[in-house]
């Protein structure tokens, strides 16, 4: 099997997973399941008796139950990073962030761990009103629980949640989210790792700067066509977003969501020349050029993948492990097999959720092409782990257990398994 056919089924894979359909109006969202039982609530908790010679009076408008059933306590755990290696900044706040409102939850220690609970007593609650950066949004401030409909000690459920993510927080750093929208109390409370970078370092940005010097009914068409996307009114929204950069044709932003739609319609040109427009607009608009890379991988382009991807990385080195693994894939099939471990290395670094496993894969292949099957064999098996649903299961089973064999065979001072190349082939 060639190289580049091996490589097709982790296009395909990737393209799954990077590519929510915009028709959909939810990219990057997963339903939410329904909201855990909280307990009906106990009749007549406080309520004086009634005597046995007059009945209570029967009112169309009865009181509401002041004192229902407890909603369940989430606990989440985990770890803060510095993504280079770096000491912590000391006392780094866990946050959680629901529509844009920040709300502290605890601290780290010293080595980065933190423990926490969603919904229970908060010693860090008083920080919230005056040292969120989020304090300013909409004139709320953060320790505002109207804006997610619940406070501090209530208790939480899935649907709670639903537009929530937990951060880390320091002055000068940016970090890493998790969604929070599918926690429930009896889930494992690990979310695993959260890593910081330090502002600075990067050029690129995740929002378009001249979206400020739109004019209001291009703002307004933008708006509108994000709206009629979440309707699923899709052909509606694409003309609102041509609407937008009709109006204003340096709208970046409205050019990559016109891209983002024509895209998934198949208009692949018309997609990469709004996605072209987006980057002619702002230049370090980051998004554009990971679509492009999308784009790209998709065709088997690799020359042209490893130039966009490498823009990218370059403009945000934090913010998209994915156009780490483009880069890595592009250089692997142009055999810069070194720039592509490299790449694929940083991809796994900043991939703390494990969202593209096909990382895992790419980088035991490039273990197993060194000879290195001690250290591709358990790559494999991650990448198994987290796409136990993926297509070349047995495939990649196959190859691992060759590699477990392999390993076991050189630990003892004997190889008999020839060397195998990335697709596995002898």
């Amino acid at each position: 099997m060639s190289t580049n056919r091996y490589f097709g089924i982790l296009v395909l894979a990737a393209a799954g997973w990077l590519l929510p359909n915009p028709a959909s109006g939810q990219a990057g969202k997963t339903p939410s399941p329904p909201a855990s039982p909280g307990g009906s609530p106990s009749p007549g908790r406080g309520a004086p008796a009634p005597t046995t010679t007059t009945p209570p009076p029967i009112t169309n408008n009865p009181q509401p139950n002041n004192n229902p059933a407890p909603r369940p306590i989430i606990n989440l755990s985990g770890q803060v990073l510095m993504d280079d290696g770096s000491a912590l900044p000391q006392n780094t706040a866990i946050e959680r962030v629901c529509l844009g409102n920040a709300h502290v939850e605890g601290h780290t220690d010293s080595k980065g761990y933190f423990s926490i609970q969603l919904g229970g007593p908060n010693v860090d609650a008083a920080e919230d009103a005056s040292d969120s950066y989020f304090s300013d949004f909409g004139g709320r401030g953060a320790a505002n629980t109207g804006a997610t409909g619940f406070g501090n000690a209530a208790g939480f459920n899935g649907r709670d949640l639903e537009n929530c993510e937990l951060r880390a927080r320091a002055p000068g750093y940016q970090s890493q989210s998790i969604q929070l929208g599918l926690r429930h109390a009896m889930d494992n409370p690990d979310v695993g790792t959260i890593l910081l970078h330090r502002l600075g370092g990067s050029e690129g940005t995740t929002v378009s700067a001249n979206s400020l010097a739109a004019p209001k009914n291009a703002r307004k068409a933008l708006q509108k066509g994000y709206e009629l996307e979440k309707k699923h009114k899709v052909d509606e929204a694409k003309a609102s977003f041509q609407q937008a950069v009709d109006s204003y044709p340096k709208y970046a932003e409205a050019w990559y969501a016109l891209g983002r739609i024509q895209e998934a319609q198949a208009q692949t040109e018309l997609a990469r020349k709004s996605f072209d427009q987006a980057i002619q607009a702002d230049s370090k608009f980051v998004q554009p050029y990971v679509q492009i890379s999308v784009l790209e991988f998709q065709a088997g382009r690799w020359k042209e993948l490893a130039d966009v991807s490498n823009q990218a990385m370059q403009l945000d080195n934090f913010n998209f492990p994915e156009t780490f693994f483009f880069n890595a894939v592009a250089n692997y099939n142009l055999k810069h097999v070194e720039l592509a471990e490299k790449s694929a290395r940083h991809a796994q670094k900043l991939d703390t959720q494990h969202r593209i496993p096909q990382v895992s894969h790419l980088l035991g292949m490039i273990l197993a092409e060194k000879q290195d099957y001690a250290a591709a064999a358990p790559l494999l098996r991650e990448y198994l782990k987290y796409s136990p649903q993926a297509k070349d299961t047995a495939a990649v089973q196959s190859l691992a257990e060759r590699f477990e064999k392999e390993s076991a065979q050189a630990a003892a001072g004997s190889s008999t398994v020839p060397p195998v190349d990335a697709a596995g082939a002898r």
